[in-house]
């Protein structure tokens, strides 16, 4: 210690890197002592038999902290034919993205035209999303990720059998056929509740 002080004294250059090293050695010595007495924070729940660490948010006010709020309650895990998925279960009235429009193929361009014109309807009213990349249901899983609550495909049977559309529900996974002036109004009574 006395070593140190007097390189201080006589070389002021070295005034930084001396402090530097009493800062880590003041560090390590207080890790030392502290890190054996600190208690651990999880706890055991005897009915569950699972270990958890208590947390809570702090309950201030602020838009970044109404939006962690809203993200932590939204935040959900479940399971899908054998399959974990996470996803974000917004309500329809405040999830960000409410409809993703998904053509079945990318490069016909009969499914392309259809769905960019539903698309283009959709987005009058809401915010909507296109996904055209990857397989379908990789397309479900990232809608489901960001908290889309519905995902409408377009596919071969609305080009060439009844005009109808695919709707898939977040939530549920099931899906529903409906024509494709019915679209809107289904939505309409789904996300505005009228």
């Amino acid at each position: 210690m006395c070593l140190l002080w007097t390189t201080f004294a006589v070389n002021s250059t070295f005034h930084s890197l001396t402090l530097g090293i009493l800062r880590v050695c003041l560090l390590a010595s207080l890790l030392v002592y502290l890190l054996p007495a600190t208690p651990a924070l999880d706890y055991y729940d005897d009915e569950t038999k699972e270990k958890y660490i208590p947390h809570c948010i702090e309950p201030s006010l602020g838009v970044d902290r109404l939006i962690l709020a809203l993200i932590c309650s939204a935040y959900a895990e479940d399971e899908v034919n054998g399959e974990k998925r996470n996803f974000l279960k917004f309500s329809p009235k405040i999830a960000p993205v409410k409809v993703v429009v998904l053509p079945l193929l990318k490069n016909k361009e009969e499914l392309v035209s259809v769905a960019r014109e539903l698309y283009d309807q959709l987005k009058m009213r809401w915010n909507v999303s296109w996904d055209a990349s990857g397989a379908v249901g990789r397309r479900y899983r990232r809608a489901d990720e960001v908290g889309t609550p519905f995902c409408i495909t377009i596919d071969f049977d609305t080009i060439e059998k009844d005009a109808g559309v695919t709707i898939r529900d977040r939530d549920t996974t099931e899906q529903i056929r409906l024509p494709m002036d019915e679209v809107i109004p289904y939505l309409s009574k789904q996300i505005d509740g009228y």
